[in-house]
C-alpha cells in the first residue's frame, strides 16, 4: 500500500519507515511534489495533525497521514506543548524555529533547579483515507482517524547522548536510565511516543486492508 506521510523532516520520515517496515510504501511530501510549509495554526496536537493531513488530501486526493508531537513538562504547566519546535523562538529575540540546541537551552533554563522534572512526549497521528460507499467505487467519502502515543519520563539536568533529534538528549523515559539520545534508534523506535502512535496506525491499516 502506498501512503503519504505529510512531512519533509528526514528524521521523522526515517523513524516512521523503520517502524512500519516493508508493509507500506511511505512517501514524503517531496515525493509527491509538495514543498509547501504547511501552517500549523491549531491549538492542540490533534488540530495541527488534521490541518496538515487535510491540506495534502484536498490538493492531492491520496491517502495520507500527518503527525504533531509535543513535549509536555509538568513544572511548566504543559509547556512547550504544541510550541515545542519553536519554543526558544517564542522567547528569545533573534532565535529561529526548529533550533534543537536553543530549545533545549531554553527548557533547561526555565526549569532551573526545580526538582519536579516529570514530562511526557505525546504524538497524535491524523489519517485520511478514501472509503468507497458504492460497490463499484463510483461514490466515495473521506474518512478521518486519530491515533495517540504517549511516553512518560523526565527532563534531565544536562544533555546526554548523540543519537536522536529535538529534545532527545534531555528526555529520559520511565524505566530507563538513559536518555532517548543514548538509547539509540532501535530501542527508541520500540518505545517512543511516535512508535506507539504509529503502531496503532499500522494495526488499523493492516486490519483495514487484510
Amino acid at each position: 500500500m502506498e501512503i503519504v506521510f505529510c512531512t519533509n523532516n528526514a528524521h521523522k520520515l526515517s523513524e516512521i519507515r523503520a517502524i512500519l517496515g516493508n508493509q507500506f510504501q511511505v512517501l514524503s511530501l517531496h515525493d509527491i511534489g509538495c514543498d509547501a510549509d504547511i501552517p500549523e495554526t491549531g491549538t492542540t496536537l490533534e488540530e495541527n495533525a488534521l490541518i496538515k493531513a487535510r491540506y495534502v488530501w484536498d490538493r492531492y486526493h491520496i491517502s495520507c497521514f500527518a503527525d504533531d508531537t509535543g513535549l509536555e513538562v509538568d513544572a511548566l504547566d504543559g509547556a512547550p506543548g504544541i510550541y515545542s519546535a519553536r519554543f526558544a523562538a517564542m522567547r528569545q529575540p533573534g532565535a529561529v524555529s526548529h533550533d534543537a540546541e536553543a530549545n533545549m537551552s531554553q527548557l533547561l533554563s526555565e526549569l532551573g533547579e526545580n526538582n519536579n522534572r516529570k514530562a511526557r512526549f505525546r504524538t497524535v497521528i491524523a489519517l485520511i483515507m478514501k472509503k468507497d460507499v458504492c460497490p463499484c467505487g463510483c461514490t466515495s467519502i473521506k474518512q478521518e482517524h486519530l491515533f495517540e502515543g504517549i511516553v512518560e519520563g523526565e527532563i534531565t539536568r544536562e544533555r546526554s547522548g548523540a543519537d536522536g533529534f529535538g529534545y532527545d538528549p534531555i528526555f529520559r523515559p520511565v524505566g530507563y536510565d538513559r536518555t532517548f539520545a543514548e538509547l539509540g534508534t532501535d530501542i527508541k523506535n520500540q518505545i517512543s511516543h511516535r512508535a506507539r502512535a504509529t503502531q496503532k496506525l499500522c494495526d488499523f491499516l493492516q486490519k483495514t486492508h487484510s
